[in-house]
């Protein structure tokens, strides 16, 4: 922990700022020109938009297919999977901190000839109501919902109530057309990956869509097994994510958990092969 944040733990914070953003392009060899609203706060590390991400999102997506980004942040991850299901199928990107919304909320609205793109401006919760989140600065650039882990572990010390909705119950109210047609979930949601999971219990055995899961820096065996036991129960083959241009490096189970201290899963559902 760096001393700047045992002072902020101790109450000794700055006010809270907020940044804008700018739009800059990436020309992808296939997608063309692609536009991307950039999160002006110092700490957003710089984001690239690669045609290879995106054609390996199109081993499993087509046109027409609807995928979920739960924690999607700016929309970095959103684009390419949106790229990828093409202006006939959709994105359900979610994001509760208000600090960064209004970014996604651009990118929502750009590439509108090649991506359709839903913001939802909540965390995906077991239950509706308002959660506590903790970031790291004053700008709320990264951080999230910390079960089970003490704050003088993880050194977050700026706190922001964020809006939480049972998204599988959400979906059935607002957009039950979508649901037979959701094939993608991506959740990178700082170690409360298997609760939100959990949570979308229903739509997973009904709809068994391919799943991209981060396994957090933070948690234990433990919790990293039931994240893996669940997904298992469900009949999905598990894969260590190498990079953005190939999701299937090594294939992984329970026991070994623990052989990396930081590292993305991508489930794959059964019957299915990559």
């Amino acid at each position: 922990m760096k001393t700047r944040e045992i002072f902020y733990l101790l109450g000794f914070r700055p006010a809270p700022r907020t940044y804008g953003f700018e739009v800059g392009a990436f020309d992808l060899p296939r997608e063309g020109r692609i536009e991307y609203a950039r999160w002006l706060h110092p700490r957003e590390a710089a984001k690239m938009f690669s045609q290879e991400s995106v054609d390996q999102l199109r081993t499993f997506l087509s046109p027409g297919d609807v995928a979920i980004d739960i924690g999607a942040h700016t929309g970095d991850s959103t684009i390419p999977m949106a790229l990828a299901v093409g202006k006939s199928g959709a994105v359900l990107a979610l994001e509760p901190n208000p600090y960064v919304f209004p970014v996604l909320k651009k990118n929502a609205e750009l590439n509108h000839d090649k991506t359709t793109i839903i913001p939802l401006a909540f965390a995906a919760t077991p239950k509706d109501g308002t959660y506590e989140f903790e970031y790291g600065d004053e700008g709320f650039c990264n951080g999230g919902l910390h079960e089970n882990v003490s704050r003088w572990k993880h050194g977050l010390a700026f706190k922001l109530k964020v809006s939480g909705k049972n998204l599988a119950k959400y979906l059935a109210r607002e957009y039950p057309q979508l649901l037979p047609r959701i094939r993608y979930i991506k959740v990178d949601a700082e170690g409360y990956d298997l609760t939100v999971l959990s949570s979308l219990s229903d739509v997973i055995t009904q709809h068994h869509p391919f799943i991209r899961a981060e396994v957090f820096k933070w948690t234990g065996r433990p919790q990293r097994e039931r994240l893996f036991q669940f997904l298992a129960a469900a009949g999905y083959t598990l894969w260590r994510v190498e990079s953005e241009a190939n999701y299937c490096g090594q294939k992984v189970g329970a026991e070994r958990v623990m052989d990396w201290k930081h590292y993305d899963i991508l489930a794959v559902p059964p019957g299915c092969a990559l």
